[in-house]
């Protein structure tokens, strides 16, 4: 059964937009007013018990903005699990990876979107690695 959104969940999302990242503020640039291949895309959503940072309904689609206070996090792993059980699938980035990387980053969210698995979307929302830097095969 659908419980209602409490009006203090509303108010704190509205508060958690007004105050977001600049991880958070990139990432909306890029995702808001359907610029990424029209999905449409709502941040600061209450689902649940949580505030996601960006959800596509359309999609079933999460993405959360996460700065080092999530690295290792156990509550992340019940929040994702719990989540996926919504039928939502989770996908997470580091913050750094969105302001320094942040076409890596959509063309996950792109292929998460399009049903593609792709390597950066790691099982149960789990951080995609970073780029390796100056590795890879060399023609010879």
């Amino acid at each position: 059964m659908h419980q209602p959104v409490s009006y203090q969940k509303r108010a704190f999302a509205k508060s958690l937009r007004t105050n977001a990242t600049e991880a958070e503020k990139t990432l909306w640039r890029l995702l808001r007013s359907r610029r990424l291949t029209n999905l449409k895309f709502r941040r600061q959503v209450p689902l649940g018990p949580w505030i996601v940072d960006f959800v596509s309904f359309g999609q079933r689609l999460i993405i959360e903005a996460d700065g080092s206070q999530h690295a290792e996090n156990t509550r992340d792993e019940q929040r994702d699990s719990d989540l996926q059980k919504r039928g939502f699938r989770v996908l997470r980035f580091w913050n750094n990876d969105i302001l320094q990387r942040s076409e890596s980053v959509l063309e996950a969210i792109l292929d998460a979107a399009s049903g593609n698995p792709s390597p950066v979307c790691a099982p149960r929302g789990a951080h995609p690695p970073s780029p390796a830097r100056g590795e890879g095969s060399k023609s010879e």
